[in-house]
Parts: structure tokens; C-alpha cells; sequence
């Protein structure tokens, strides 16, 4: 189906032009509200729900969460009878990580189109997605009384994914519209690949004590140093026999499926001081069969080996405790008929070699299959280049990717 082309090279660089960081993201979503019903949509908006995110075991406590003024919105087409057909999200959000601005060559907020791409935070991931899930649905509308078909198409801007997915948690366990979603298509760069499994995530804070003592007198202290990296080597020791052990066939290319990363570290307090203090925040993949629980446990198990072989351990023992935002894997049956249709339109319009995949991180498709709603991640670009210097995205593929949605959209309203 034909797509309004230059609308849609104008909507996504207006998108990347919002600096819109995680708790910031209140401009653009007014902006796209607006965009949405000058479009023809009929809008909602919703602001994250402090009782739905605490019943969600993948977020700590509410009032460690930054949920003031964080709306998303939803923008809906009706087609024929819409109680007659089902309903089909679109969905992407409209958080960016931050930018490390000297890092750039280019202006991250300041995008152009330049030789068929545009540079910008969040050109990639995913501003575009959103951009093109709205002209895919318009696409739609535009051809629905020739097709005859009868439900609805959502098309969502999100808030908060960057942070485990507040929006879209929020919209899957109260429905914010009037009517039952019957399957998503969330349109996040995965390179023209059907992604229908993505990896959990544990996050732990580690602390470990010890004395201080003067440097001169190294020997009247316990330094945390020598009893972190026993830690840290019995967790990389049991990261390798997981990664032999826990297998899944959309993760066989990964040598390191369900990774361990001690993503910071921090000891001591002054160079002529042994260290007594030691704390590191570790983020420990979870594979979609898995639970949270499950590897929790497995480490949990492997740190009392460590302690138990140490008498100064045990008898400082270290804390191992949760922070942050936790999730499960999550999966998607091949057969259901979204992920069916997205792939008939991707190899209608030349995707050759089509590709099924389990993401190495989390996405919102795991919030509305909880819900029951038959999710496929499915989107322009490859991930490696998000969250990073000079993030770009390519014409070429978004136009293709809006072209390959709004077909897939068309027919899964025939198909239910």
C-alpha cells in the first residue's frame, strides 16, 4: 500500500527533534496527540498507573519511579463496522536514552535528511517506528471500503520504555480504550527480522564489606577487592555453564545467550585507605523459558558457595538485593496469524531471507502478550546502532517497513 511519503520523512524528523529523555517526555507526546487528530485519528491519553505498575513484578516499588506528567498516546481509526473485525495495535515509544552530545558529529536534536538518512536521538529507536505505524494505519484507511474491512488500527506513542516499559505496562493491564486489542505490531529496528522471543532481565546490587585499615598497614585491614573478584568470577564461571546448559533454538548463534555484565563498581573512598566498602550493580540476562525467580536463585546459590568457602565472609556476608526494573522473557507462537501476516507482507515486498529472533533485551511485547494480545516485533534498522553516537536511520527501510505494516495490518483485519 502506498504511503504518504513526504509526511512521513516531515513526522519522524519532527519526532527526533524533541529531546524527549526518559521522564521528559511530555512535549512530544502533546505534539504527537496533536499530530494524530489533525491525521483523522481519534486520540486518548493515558498517564501511568501507580496500582498496575505495583501489581507488575517487573518494577520496583512505585514511589522509587518518576511517574509525574509521563502521558502516552493512542490514536484510533475505525474501519467499516468496527465491532465487526478486531483491533490492531501499532505500537512504539517516544523515549530516547540520553546523549553524550561530544561523543556526536552531528546535532542529535537538530535532525536533517541528508543522502537518504537522518541522523537524530531516536531516529532509529524508535521515532521512526512510531512515523511509520501511523501512515501504515492511514494507508489502510485509505483503501478499507475497497477491501472491505471491518475493526480498528491503533497506532501508540509510548512512554517510559526505556525504563522497563511504564506506558505500555500501563495500557496492557488497564485497557485505556473502550474496545478489546485483539494483536500488536510494535515496530522496534530489528533489521526486517520477525523478533517473536526476547530475553529477561535481573538486575542485583552487590555489596560487599570489609576493614579499613591505613596503606601502611595494608595487613590491620580486610580489603573488599580479593573477595569481589571471587564473586565475580564465580558468576562469570556460571554465566559460560548457563550459557552450555540454558538453550533455546532462537538463541543458538549467541555464544553468550544470557549474559552477566558488572555494569558499575565502586570501592573504597581514599587512596591511603584500604577499601571496607565495595558495591556493584549487575544486570544478569534471563532466557524466555526462564523466570526472574529462577536465575535469581541460580546466583543467589553460586554467592553462598563463595561466602561459605570464606570465614570472613561468612561472617560479614554480603548483600545481594534487587533494584531497578526486573522482567521475564517473553515468546510468540510462529502461528499466530500477526506474525503470519507480517511475514507474508515482508516476503511480498522482497525480504528474501526471512529471519525469526529472540532479541538480547527486553522490548514492550512482553507487557500485552502478558495481556493475552498476540505481539511480533517486527521494524527498520539494526539494533546495534541504537543508544549510539550519530543513531541513524535509512529511508529506504522506513518507507519499506511502513509499507510492509500496513499490508500486514490489512490483512490480519481480514484474517480474525
Amino acid at each position: 500500500m502506498d504511503v504518504r511519503e513526504d509526511a512521513l520523512r516531515e513526522t519522524i524528523r519532527e519526532l527526533v527533534s524533541f529531546e524527549s529523555y526518559p521522564g521528559e517526555e511530555a512535549a512530544v507526546q502533546a505534539w504527537f496527540r496533536d499530530h494524530l487528530a489533525d491525521l483523522g485519528f481519534e486520540t486518548y491519553e493515558w498517564e501511568p498507573e501507580p496500582a498496575v505498575l505495583e501489581a507488575n513484578p517487573s518494577f520496583p516499588p512505585v514511589e522509587t519511579l518518576d511517574l509525574e506528567d509521563r502521558p502516552s498516546v493512542g490514536g484510533v481509526l475505525e474501519l467499516g463496522d468496527p465491532d465487526a473485525g478486531p483491533t490492531v495495535v501499532l505500537n512504539g515509544h517516544l523515549d530516547v536514552v540520553p546523549v553524550d552530545e561530544g561523543s556526536w558529529t552531528v546535532e542529535p536534536f537538530d535532525p536533517r535528511w541528508e543522502d537518504g538518512r537522518l541522523y537524530g536521538r531516536g531516529s532509529l529507536d524508535m521515532k521512526s517506528g512510531v512515523a511509520a505505524c501511523v501512515f501504515a494505519a492511514l494507508a489502510v484507511e485509505a483503501r478499507a471500503d475497497e477491501l472491505g474491512l471491518d475493526g480498528r488500527i491503533v497506532v501508540e506513542g509510548v512512554a517510559g520504555e526505556e525504563e522497563g516499559g511504564i506506558g505500555a505496562a500501563t495500557a496492557a493491564g488497564k485497557n485505556p480504550y473502550p474496545f478489546e486489542r485483539d494483536a500488536a505490531i510494535i515496530a522496534e529496528p530489528t533489521d526486517f527480522a520477525l523478533v517473536v522471543a526476547a530475553e529477561g532481565s535481573l538486575m542485583k546490587r552487590l555489596e560487599v564489606f570489609g576493614k579499613s585499615a591505613h596503606a601502611a598497614r595494608t595487613w590491620e585491614g580486610e580489603s573488599v577487592l580479593p573477595h569481589f573478584e571471587r564473586i565475580r568470577h564465580a558468576f562469570e564461571d556460571l554465566e559460560r555453564e548457563r550459557a552450555e546448559r540454558v538453550t533455546h533454538p532462537l538463541y543458538a548463534a549467541y555464544d553468550n545467550p544470557w549474559p552477566i555484565n558488572f555494569g558499575t563498581v565502586e570501592a573504597g573512598d581514599w587512596a591511603s585507605s584500604v577499601p571496607s566498602h565495595l558495591a556493584s550493580e549487575i544486570r544478569i540476562g534471563v532466557a524466555p523459558q526462564e523466570t526472574v525467580a529462577e536465575v535469581e536463585a541460580e546466583f543467589r546459590k553460586r554467592l553462598d558457595e563463595v561466602v561459605d568457602e570464606s570465614e570472613w565472609l561468612t561472617e560479614h556476608p554480603p548483600t545481594f538485593e534487587r533494584f531497578s526494573v526486573q522482567f521475564e522473557g517473553s515468546e510468540v507462537s510462529r502461528d499466530e496469524p500477526v506474525v503470519e501476516r507480517v511475514a507474508e507482507a515482508a516476503t511480498a515486498h522482497g525480504i528474501e531471507e526471512l529471519v525469526y529472533e529472540g532479541f538480547t533485551a527486553g522490548t514492550d511485547a512482553r507487557h500485552y502478550l502478558e495481556a493475552g494480545i498476540p505481539t511480533v516485533v517486527f521494524g527498520a534498522g539494526s539494533v546495534d546502532l541504537a543508544h549510539q553516537p550519530d543513531e541513524h536511520v535509512e529511508w529506504d527501510d522506513v518507507r519499506l517497513t511502513s509499507e510492509i505494516i500496513a499490508d500486514a495490518t490489512a490483512e490480519t483485519l481480514e484474517s480474525y
